[in-house]
């Protein structure tokens, strides 16, 4: 049977989720996911931190952009709460806590530097002998991942929105304007063609004839701990200034993360034990904590592009072939605008005023951008050990 509609988004993630949400209202469309669950890859195994000093110069216009969206409620829960981001430097590292304060405080003025006193009142588990300094954002926002997805999920269906889960895209055909796609037992017809895929992002790219943006997916681990003997409920989130390791109070326990990166092929992401005792190791090393053994590990993907930006827009050598990929790990809290970004794009509409207040440039996310960058940029090759199925 063939079924036809405007847009087909392809990956149910947040971004996928919440386009499909915003485009359902104004066209026909259908959202693909291949697993059985929405949001089941990176935007289930996030940290979700809603930090506007977190990312560069494009991703924190975005994070701005998104400010209004998750400091409103769905009407039965909050989307986020007080948390607080709080940078650490150890004297080696101050030099590049004052060029972050000097970046952020421009945009920002209640970022604020600190002395080890005011930072140890904050998480008072931190090494006094070690530490330097630290870097306060106030306005960093625990994120309540479940409660943004449902909320976009019911936008979606309250405007019609048609959903393909357990179904894998396995043919994508350009003819005669429009869409040609072979979606488990079902074909498609659409006219544009939203690939919201992640991971997987580039591999649909080639299915439909488009060069790969060149993304890299890579590897995010976390270790869940326990907290005692201390009292963590209203320590900040607390990052090494090198994003090095990280920890934030996770439900009476924490959460911790070496920061890796490990490239990756695209799958269904799983810790390895190596980096599980590299994030014991760093955290223990910069605190008085003591981890006797995790609780639970898991493992997520990060997709990047070469220059740490997501890649959003149309294609410019392929018709109706649209990006909304390349998040990074930024993607849910930058999730709202790059929705209303695509929105506007989609259906041909100018970038929304509020997006443009917040810094928001087009250009700056187009994926025509990357051909030159993809060109010049040699790539890391992916070791065997760093492929998962």
């Amino acid at each position: 049977m063939t079924v036809h509609f405007d847009i087909c988004v392809i990956g149910g993630g947040l971004a996928g989720i919440s386009a499909a949400a915003g485009l359902a209202a104004l066209r026909r469309v259908v959202l693909v996911e291949r697993e059985a669950h929405w949001a089941y890859h990176s935007t289930g195994r996030s940290a979700a931190l809603f930090a506007e000093s977190y990312g560069n110069t494009a991703v924190r216009a975005l994070t701005r952009a998104s400010r209004n969206f998750y400091l409103v409620s769905d009407g039965s829960r909050p989307f986020t709460q007080p948390r607080g981001a709080l940078f650490v430097a150890t004297a080696a590292q101050q030099e590049s806590l004052n060029t972050l304060y000097g970046t952020l405080s421009a945009a920002s003025p209640r970022i604020e530097l600190l002395g080890p006193a005011a930072a140890l009142a904050l998480c008072p588990a931190l090494r006094s002998d070690t530490l330097s300094g630290a870097l306060l954002d106030p306005d960093a926002r625990d994120i309540d991942v479940a409660a943004v997805v449902d909320y976009y999920v019911r936008q979606f269906r309250s405007h019609g929105g048609q959903q393909c889960r357990s179904t894998e895209v396995v043919g994508l055909e350009h003819c005669r304007g429009e869409w040609h796609i072979q979606a488990g037992n079902s074909q498609i017809r659409a006219t544009v063609v939203v690939n919201a895929a992640g991971a997987w992002a580039d591999e649909v790219a080639r299915a439909a004839g488009a060069a790969a943006s060149g993304l890299e997916p890579r590897r995010r681990t976390a270790v869940r701990v326990s907290a005692a003997p201390w009292t963590v409920a209203q320590w900040p989130c607390v990052i090494d200034v090198s994003e090095q390791w990280y920890f934030r109070a996770d439900a009476g326990a924490l959460l911790l993360s070496p920061a890796d990166e490990t490239l990756s092929a695209p799958c269904d992401a799983q810790p390895d034990d190596f980096d599980v005792a590299l994030a014991i190791e760093r955290v223990e090393a910069a605190t008085r904590l003591v981890v006797e053994r995790p609780l639970s590990t898991w493992a997520g993907l990060r997709t990047f592009a070469a220059d740490r930006t997501p890649v959003v827009g149309f294609d410019p050598d392929v018709a109706g072939f649209y990006w909304l990929a390349g998040q990074g790990g930024y993607g849910i809290q930058t999730a709202p605008a790059l929705a209303q970004l695509a929105v506007a794009q989609v259906t041909g509409n100018q970038l929304p005023s509020q997006l443009a207040a917040a810094g928001v440039d087009a250009a700056a996310l187009s994926p025509a951008r990357l051909r030159q960058i993809s060109e010049n940029t040699p790539r890391e090759p992916i070791q065997d050990g760093d492929v998962r199925g």
